[in-house]
C-alpha cells in the first residue's frame, strides 16, 4: 500500500486565508462573529444580517507527461522555494478547471499540453484550498522556466525526487499517478480525514501559486 504523505514544506512558510474582513462588502457595516440559527460554526455577520462567507479557493494544475515521463518545475517563490512541484495555480473567475490548468502549465513550464484525465482532488483545510490535478499530454513547446519557476525537468516514475517536493498535494498527485501506471499498485489512498473544528487547523500552503 502506498504510504500517506507525512512532510509538508509549506509548514515552514505559513499562509492562512488572510485577515478576516472587518466590514460587510454589501453594506459597509462592521462585521461580528456569531453562530446563526441551526448553523454549526461562527460566521461573519453584519447588523443587517448579511453573511460574509469565507470559502476555500480552487487550485488547478497538471502532471505534464511525455513518453511515460512527467515534467516538474522548481519553484522560485515561497512557499517551497527551490523545491519541485507540478505546474499549477489558482483558478480564475470565468475559467474552466481544465483551461486554468493548461494556462498555469504553459506559464510555468513553457510546455504546450492537452489536458486529460483527472488524477485526483486534494483537500487542504489548513490552507483553505481544494486542488485539482490533471494528467496532460505534452504536445509542443520547450521545457523552460517561466512564471514562478527556475527549472523544468522530466522524471521517470522511479526518479521522482520525493524528498524534495514542495507540497503534500504534489506528493499525493504524483503517487496516485505512479500507482495508476500499468503494473503498479492501487490508484488512491486518502490523504487525510478532516475532524474537529477547522479553525484549529495549523496554517498551511496557499495553492501552489501560487501550488
Amino acid at each position: 500500500m502506498t504510504p500517506m504523505p507525512q512532510r509538508d514544506a509549506s509548514a515552514d512558510y505559513p499562509l492562512t486565508l488572510g485577515e478576516e474582513p472587518a466590514f460587510c462588502p454589501a453594506c459597509g457595516q462592521a462585521l461580528v462573529e456569531r453562530v446563526l440559527e441551526e448553523d454549526h460554526r461562527p460566521r461573519l455577520v453584519c447588523p443587517d444580517g448579511h453573511v460574509t462567507w469565507r470559502n476555500p479557493r480552487v487550485v488547478v494544475g497538471t502532471l505534464p507527461v511525455r513518453d511515460g515521463r512527467v515534467f516538474l518545475a522548481r519553484r522560485s517563490i515561497e512557499p517551497g522555494v527551490g523545491r519541485w512541484t507540478y505546474p499549477g495555480g489558482y483558478l480564475e473567475v470565468g475559467e474552466a478547471a481544465q483551461e486554468g490548468a493548461r494556462r498555469e502549465t504553459e506559464e510555468e513550464t513553457r510546455l504546450l499540453v492537452e489536458v486529460g484525465r483527472l488524477i485526483g482532488a486534494y483537500s487542504r483545510p489548513s490552507a483553505g484550498v481544494v486542488t485539482l490535478v490533471y494528467e496532460a499530454a505534452v504536445v509542443g513547446g520547450e521545457a523552460l522556466p517561466g512564471v514562478e519557476t527556475t527549472e523544468v525537468r522530466e522524471f521517470g516514475p522511479d526518479q521522482i525526487p520525493w524528498s524534495e517536493l514542495a507540497f503534500t498535494t504534489a506528493e499525493s498527485a504524483l503517487r496516485d499517478w505512479v500507482d495508476s501506471l500499468p503494473g503498479r499498485g492501487p490508484r488512491h489512498v486518502p490523504e487525510l480525514y478532516v475532524t474537529g473544528d477547522p479553525r484549529e487547523e495549523a496554517p498551511g500552503e496557499p495553492g501552489e501559486a501560487q501550488g
